[in-house]
Parts: C-alpha cells; structure tokens; sequence
C-alpha cells in the first residue's frame, strides 16, 4: 500500500496536527506515503468564483504529478480530497474540458491522463487495510470514551466521487470509532449537517449558529468528544468555540480530534507525536482517560 501523499494547505498551516497524527498513523499501520513534491493548491477556496477553467487546472496539476508517479493520492483534508476527486470525474467525463486544460498544462511539461484515484486516509483504513487488520494493532482501547462521528459535507457528497460512504448514513467515522473500543453517539440527523465552513470569512455569524447548533447537540448527546476529518469542520468547531461561548453565553467544552488522532491514541502512540497539545479546546480529560 503505496500512495502519493497531499496534505493541501491546511495541513501545513492551520490543520499541522492533522498531518503529523496521519503520518504516525500511516507509520504504524505500514502505510508508505511520500509527500508530492511541487503540489499546489487544490482550488478549494477561490478559484471556482475567479475562473471555472483555473479551478480545474489548479486539481489537475495536482493529479498529472501524481499520473507521472503512477500512484493514487491519498487526500486527508475532506476539502482537497473533494476538489481533486471532482476535478478527476470532470476530466475523465469530458474530453473538450480536459483537451483545453492539457493545453494549460503542456505548458509547465505536464499531462493529466487520468491513470490514478484520489482516496481518503479513512477509506484506505477502512477498505483497503481492513478494520479486522486495524484491529489487531490497537494497544489502548478507548473503553468508556463516548465519541459523536462528525462527517460533515465535503467529503461524503456527491455520490458521483464522494463514493466510499453512504452520503445520507455515512458509517466509516462510525466504524473505525467502534474499532478502537469507544462508544459511538448516536446522532445519526447531526453527524452530516453543515458546520457553516463556507460562510466563515463571509457570514461569521451564520457560520456561528450553525457550528453552535452541532456543539449543542454533541453535548445533550453525552459526547466525550467529536471527531471529524475535515479542517474546515475542525476550525469551526474547534478553534471557533470560545467565539461562539462568548457570542450565545454558553460554557462548551467540547474537544475536537481528527480520526488519525482517535486512532493513534489506540494505537499507543503519544498525545505529543499526535499533536493534541495543538488543539484549542483540551483534550486533557481524554488523553487522561486513555492514560489509565
């Protein structure tokens, strides 16, 4: 199991825990992964509203790296695995579109010919290392854990690319929490509503009330934790929670981890090598709970 590793921007900015806990996860699972060397952005920001052709040429750069290596990328930020995905379907669907964007292409010596799938570190755990395999690794069940599986949208939709969850019930954030010995929250009309990720820079207020409603819920549920595999699910969530205590006069303390987090604390690696301590709201009851 060899894969071209994407970490997009979050990964290296606002979202660096969730790159160092899938590369230990990877790591331990035997998960060989190297990084794309001269990657850029995948467009998930504001290339569709500058250009339609450049918010296409932006993933398709990212995917004919890849065709040249001859291996599938693996995409942990739900955004970048959406936006390549997509950008794969239209290309291989509609020739004129990829025609104009190998023009776009030839010029920095690049081809985009289709030869590859872009997949999800969650999918790859699941379905290709298998969770009977996965199983057999964890070290610290997280016994006694109550975790509420938070999918959000950019991952599990469309169906047409999004293919390796029910869109509606997804099941994999379900199945992997299961595996490492926690108690799964039974949320099944939260774990896929919005978070507001969009509106953040537009609409911070709208984007506030939609994160608070999922916090909310998360705590009337008894939920320990959420946990998600989306940065832009875990800023809202995470990193917006004090902003949104003060804005509606709440007191939440709802820790948000990233699936290669959860895991990697069963699997008996370190809340240090996993970045916990990079996390806003403390994980600390969690990481002492695991602890014994």
């Amino acid at each position: 199991m060899s894969y071209v590793y994407f970490p997009g921007c979050s990964l290296h900015a606002t979202a660096i825990e969730y790159d160092m806990a899938t590369k230990a996860v990877c790591k331990v699972l035997g998960i060989e992964i190297a990084e794309m060397e001269d990657w850029n952005c995948c467009g998930a920001t504001a290339a569709y509203a500058v250009d339609r052709l450049l918010s296409i040429v932006f993933p398709a750069r990212d995917l004919a790296i890849a065709d040249r290596e001859k291996k599938d990328i693996l995409a942990p930020c739900a955004a970048c695995y959406h936006f390549l995905a997509r950008a794969n379907e239209m290309l291989r669907e509609k020739p004129k579109l990829k025609e104009k964007t190998n023009k776009v292409l030839a010029s920095v010596g690049l081809e985009y010919k289709g030869l590859i799938e872009v997949r999800h570190p969650l999918d790859v755990v699941i379905n290709d290392y298998d969770l009977e395999n996965v199983k057999k690794k964890i070290v610290k069940p997280l016994t006694g854990l109550k975790v509420a599986p938070y999918y959000g949208c950019l991952m599990i939709k469309p169906p047409t690319f999004c293919k390796f969850d029910n869109p509606e019930n997804p099941q994999t954030l379900d199945k992997l929490t299961a595996a490492v010995g926690a108690e799964v929250v039974q949320w099944s009309e939260w774990k896929t509503r919005c978070c507001g990720g969009a509106l953040q820079m537009i609409k911070e207020e709208a984007m506030m009330e939609l994160s608070r409603r999922i916090l909310v819920k998360a705590e009337e549920y008894g939920a320990d934790c959420i946990v998600t595999a989306c940065p832009f699910c875990h800023m809202n969530l995470d990193m917006m929670q004090s902003n949104i205590n003060s804005a509606f006069d709440l007191k939440l303390h709802v820790p948000v981890l990233y699936f290669s987090q959860l895991l990697g604390l069963a699997l008996g690696l370190s809340p240090k090598e996993l970045g916990l301590d990079k996390i806003k709201v403390s994980p600390k009851k969690i990481v002492e709970a695991v602890a014994h």
